[in-house]
């Protein structure tokens, strides 16, 4: 195992095992999914620390994604690997448009309602689900919270959305503390 510095990011998980070849099932949690493959190498996140794997062959398949790693030769030693998440180097990420941001920056930034006048901190952005019109902040009660409400707020930039400040920590909004 290999020690590798905290600028990982979780991109996907092996699923299952494919055939009797050594193959593997992935599910990407990338947009789209094919986009995992764009990354190398992959750090398989196991137990005892974090393992360089590097992809030998991929296919897309209507059941999903299924992988070959280099030394991984039979079913044994596929299932041997488990169900463990595939992770990333961060600088490995496409650079995004002013006002745009990658999920994980926006998780762990504590959420404040400016509304009629007065601020109301909610919480910390604990994750973020993905709806189809829009995605919506899920917003756990942290130090300092009005409440110890969840709450769920459509991120909308410039509707509800006014201002996101990584470097601060902060996302601004206008949203009604009592919805």
């Amino acid at each position: 195992m290999t020690h590798k510095p905290s600028n990982l990011l979780t991109v996907g998980r092996i699923t299952g095992v494919f055939g009797i070849k050594g193959w593997v099932k992935v599910k990407s949690w990338t947009e789209p999914s094919e986009q995992i493959m764009q990354y190398s190498p992959w750090w398989m996140k196991t137990r005892h620390g974090v393992k360089e794997m590097k992809v030998v062959d991929f296919q897309h398949r209507p059941q999903g994604l299924i992988v070959q790693f280099e030394g991984i030769e039979d079913r044994d030693q596929a299932e041997a690997l488990g169900r463990i998440e595939i992770a990333v180097e961060k600088q490995q990420l496409a650079p995004l448009e002013e006002g745009e941001y990658y999920w994980y920056q926006l998780q762990g930034l504590q959420v404040v309602s400016h509304f009629e006048g007065k601020d109301y901190v909610f919480g910390v952005v604990d994750k973020i689900l993905e709806t189809g019109a829009n995605d919506v902040l899920v917003v756990k009660p942290s130090e300092g919270s009005m409440d110890s409400r969840e709450r769920l707020l459509p991120y909308v930039p410039g509707l509800y959305v006014h201002k996101v400040d990584v470097q601060a920590g902060r996302i601004e909004v206008e949203w009604d503390p009592e919805f």
